[in-house]
């Protein structure tokens, strides 16, 4: 069995529930190496379908103060590509259903070593990417490379990306899009739902892959609107602010999962 195919399977699972996926972010290895592994098994049962795993990097230029502040305090633990890996394998021991997607930057992977990623990547059990940095122009730097080892490759589509872009954004993604719903980093203001519904149709006319909705998104209010019209809702910021506020590594994980649940029955409201 292809690994990747845990993304196929959980969406076609939920639209036959007729619901959208509740997709949760954290940072790898915040605030530190055992805390982030307990967050992460704790997701699935939480409620969460798909996980993003934050990859962190230095300078992580999409993303607001709250993942910023994440991706500092895990690299200050000492947190590293190989380590991130190492919490993928971990979860996986427990953990053969959920779909586990990465999210960052080139720079760690490519320093990492493109193909030895790759490989490593696939046995710990990665189902998809995402690279914010990596336009299509670059796809034979690693969306094409990653399709041949079997890992989908998440395209992002913004506001400013115009219909006439689109099909090359689009081309060579799989898993599902990755529709930023406001203009700016993660984190930021909340999306207009009228509007965001509108971008959502716009993209169906150009792909059959799922729509995830993402950026901005805080609450179960906001979650169960943007649900109504999209095949999945991401939320990254608010759970990593879990994290922040928390003062010790068990309120940590108990806010983490707290959250995760509220947004979870949100999305069984959402239609």
């Amino acid at each position: 069995m292809n690994d990747a195919s845990r993304l196929d399977k959980r969406f076609a699972a939920l639209k036959a529930e007729n619901r959208p996926a509740l997709v949760t972010y954290i940072t790898a290895g915040d605030p530190g190496f055992e805390t982030s592994l307990d967050i992460l098994k704790g997701l699935p049962a939480a409620g969460a379908d798909v996980i993003e795993l934050g990859m962190p990097f230095s300078d992580p230029m999409a993303d607001g103060p709250a993942i910023q502040k994440a991706a500092l305090r895990a690299l200050q633990s000492g947190q590293t590509q190989a380590q991130t890996l190492e919490l993928v394998r971990a979860f996986r021991r427990e953990d053969t259903q959920t779909p586990l997607v990465l999210m960052g930057y080139y720079n760690p992977i490519y320093r990492y070593d493109v193909e030895r990623f790759l490989d490593d990547a696939v046995r710990a059990g990665v189902d998809g990417l995402i690279v914010v940095d990596l336009p299509p122009e670059h796809d034979d730097e690693l969306c094409l490379p990653a399709a041949q080892h079997g890992i989908d490759f998440i395209r992002l589509a913004t506001p400013t990306t115009d219909a006439k872009r689109l099909p090359r954004v689009l081309g060579n993604a799989s898993g599902f899009v990755y529709c930023v719903s406001v203009t700016g980093v993660t984190g930021g203001r909340a999306p207009t739902s009228q509007h965001v519904e509108r971008t959502v149709g716009q993209l169906r006319e150009h792909t059959h892959l799922p729509i995830a909705v993402g950026f901005g998104i805080r609450n179960t209010e906001q979650a169960a609107t943007l649900g109504r019209f999209s095949d999945a809702v991401v939320v990254g910021s608010a759970l990593v602010e879990c994290v922040e506020r928390a003062a010790t590594p068990h309120d940590a994980i108990a806010a983490v999962h707290g959250l995760t649940r509220e947004l979870a029955e949100g999305m069984r409201r959402a239609r």
